[in-house]
């Protein structure tokens, strides 16, 4: 892992924690396109969960799902950190979510977004990604 990420790594980040999935999804595609490893699987795994996020805000219950799944995999290889994010956190969020949305199934993922509207639903929240302090 390189000491220094790139400034477009975490503006990505700033966007995925404006809930700006779409962008989040731009600026990290372009440096994962150029990565190597290990870097290039931590952005796919971070992209595919922002991904995720945006096809559940189109209420895309199987692409949420799926991408969701996929990104969860990939990143957790990376526990409990990397490249100053805490990728513990990441993962108990996303996976909270998982479950939640395979529980609700896609006929309700619209009743399903109108409860979170912002806001947390019996402990769980969309997913944001936290910087982890430098010691």
């Amino acid at each position: 892992m390189t000491d220094e990420m790139p400034i477009e790594f975490w503006q990505g980040i700033e966007q995925f924690n404006s809930q700006d999935f779409y962008a989040c999804h731009d600026t990290l595609e372009a440096l994962w396109m150029e990565a190597g490893e290990p870097e290039k699987k931590f952005y796919q795994g971070i992209l595919q969960i922002a991904v995720a996020l945006y096809h559940l805000g189109n209420q895309n219950w199987r692409g949420a799902v799926i991408l969701l799944g996929e990104g969860i995999n990939r990143i957790n290889y990376y526990q409990p950190s990397y490249a100053g994010i805490a990728v513990e956190e990441l993962l108990g969020e996303s996976a909270k979510l998982l479950s939640a949305l395979q529980q609700v199934g896609p006929e309700k993922v619209a009743d399903f977004l109108a409860l979170f509207a912002g806001t947390t639903v019996a402990g769980l929240q969309l997913p944001r990604i936290i910087k982890v302090p430098k010691s």
